[in-house]
């Protein structure tokens, strides 16, 4: 990088910080081939997660390393950079960033994208950082997956009553778009599942959906949400709306209601805060932790940071006083704008304002069935479902990638869900471990032995 090059960083490798920088990866080709243009990226992973189809790959549905787009390798002319944003000071022009190992490093910039995301919202209920998940992330959707067989293993292995109906109990906090999806996907897959463990049939399973408000999928409209209550229902799901979550501690689960069972499987979705990064930096925030921001993305008072996505508070120019929604529909909209803008800077050119109509909503309830609201139309059933992946279909990044789903989708015409459960992924030196210290225990037994035997 030489003395003249103008540097961009973008903190966050998710829908708006990878678009952004795929965008300007694009739009900015001769700047970057000649050297006077770079662009750096920051992100804790080296991959950015496709999150709508999360569900899918929880229930077998897709290969999970189909759901998430490397970085450097759609990202060929950025510099991508793993780790940690420990601190910003934009009068500076600076960012105190901590490699996963090593010394940390201050690098400068002279245009910032924060595009950090959003994490869990989580409250304090007693229990619930011991025993919840969240389903944000790759790792939580296989884990999930994984935890849901291997509770089915072990109902079907054990002669404890008890143990076994704490087993096939799953609960689910939050009835936003998470935690309608992954519920309907992780029961399709148990309840097909069944007929490999004999002695378990889908009735001796029990779901339970808990929402603190008195409706589900509040994006698809009050009529929607009545009727996707009405199909979990029949499917023998326990919906319990206008319901709160009062502890969890050991596993035993007590609602506001009164009500109290046991579960060894407890998912939180109950919503989504801006990243804490927010709040440890020096831009202006809102009374929700998220950045100002004008309508052209940039962060008010800031003609050289944006912001975008899930943390930022985007006027929604096409509903006058109220933000767009933190969902990647907005996300990856915003993005392209963002990327234009900045462009647009570089170039001398005239920036824009980010203005999109809200085109709707669609939610996958499990295989061939969906719900969703699209442009004021309501549609339900196996349209809805196709809706839904044809539209992520369509979202997903790099034709690479969307052919890899589709070829999963077509295999799963043929061949059932996989149902093998890959718990042993999540600690992968225990059998080394196991191994090394029988091995150990024997050579100290034969060192008894043979102590004896001298002294004889």
């Amino acid at each position: 990088m030489t003395a003249s090059t103008f540097h961009i960083v973008i903190i966050g490798g998710g829908y708006v910080g990878m678009n952004t920088a795929l965008r300007l990866q694009r739009t900015l080709r001769p700047e970057l081939r000649d050297g006077n243009v770079s662009i750096t990226v920051l992100d804790a992973d080296s991959y950015m997660t496709y999150q709508p189809f999360l569900p899918e790959a929880a229930a077998g549905a897709l290969e999970p390393r189909h759901v998430v787009v490397p970085l450097r390798q759609v990202l060929p002319a950025c510099s991508i950079l793993n780790g940690w944003v420990m601190g910003m000071d934009t009068a500076r022009r600076t960012i105190d960033f901590q490699p996963q190992q090593g010394p940390g490093r201050v690098i400068s910039y002279d245009l910032l994208v924060v595009s950090p995301g959003s994490v869990s919202r989580t409250l304090p209920i007693p229990g619930l950082a011991e025993q919840g998940i969240g389903f944000k992330t790759l790792e939580e959707a296989i884990h999930l997956r994984n935890q849901v067989l291997a509770q089915l293993d072990l109902a079907a292995s054990t002669s404890d009553p008890d143990l076994r109906r704490r087993a096939l109990t799953f609960v689910f906090v939050g009835a936003g778009f998470a935690g309608v999806e992954a519920l309907a996907e992780l029961e399709d897959l148990a309840r097909d599942a069944c007929r490999f463990f004999p002695g378990i049939v889908p009735g001796d399973m029990r779901w339970i959906l808990v929402e603190a408000t008195d409706r589900v999928l509040p994006e698809v409209g009050p009529d929607m949400g009545r009727w996707t209550v009405e199909q979990l229902r029949a499917r023998g799901i326990d919906v319990r709306l206008s319901t709160r979550l009062h502890s969890v501690r050991d596993g035993h689960v007590v609602l506001d209601d009164g009500t109290e069972f046991d579960t060894s499987t407890l998912v939180w979705t109950a919503g989504v805060k801006p990243h804490p990064m927010i709040a440890g930096s020096d831009l202006p925030a809102d009374d929700k932790g998220r950045i100002k921001v004008t309508p052209f993305l940039n962060v008010k008072g800031r003609l050289d940071v944006f912001s975008a996505g899930d943390c930022a508070a985007v006027p929604d120019l096409t509903k006058p006083g109220e933000f767009c929604a933190p969902n990647a529909q907005h996300a990856v909209r915003q993005a392209h704008r963002l990327a234009a803008n900045i462009t647009a800077l570089i170039r001398g050119g005239r920036p824009r304002p980010y203005r999109h109509a809200y085109a709707g909503s669609v939610a996958s309830l499990g295989l061939h069935k969906g719900v969703a609201q699209v442009y004021g139309i309501k549609i339900r059933g196996v349209i809805a479902w196709f809706l839904h992946r044809t539209y992520h279909l369509s979202r997903v990044p790099t034709f690479n990638r969307k052919v890899r789903i589709l070829v999963d989708w077509t295999l799963a015409l043929f061949f059932r869900r996989d149902i093998v459960s890959l718990g042993a992924l999540a600690n992968p030196r225990q059998e080394f471990e196991f191994a090394t210290r029988r091995d150990l225990a024997e050579r100290e037994a034969r060192a008894q032995v043979a102590g004896v035997s001298g002294e004889s």
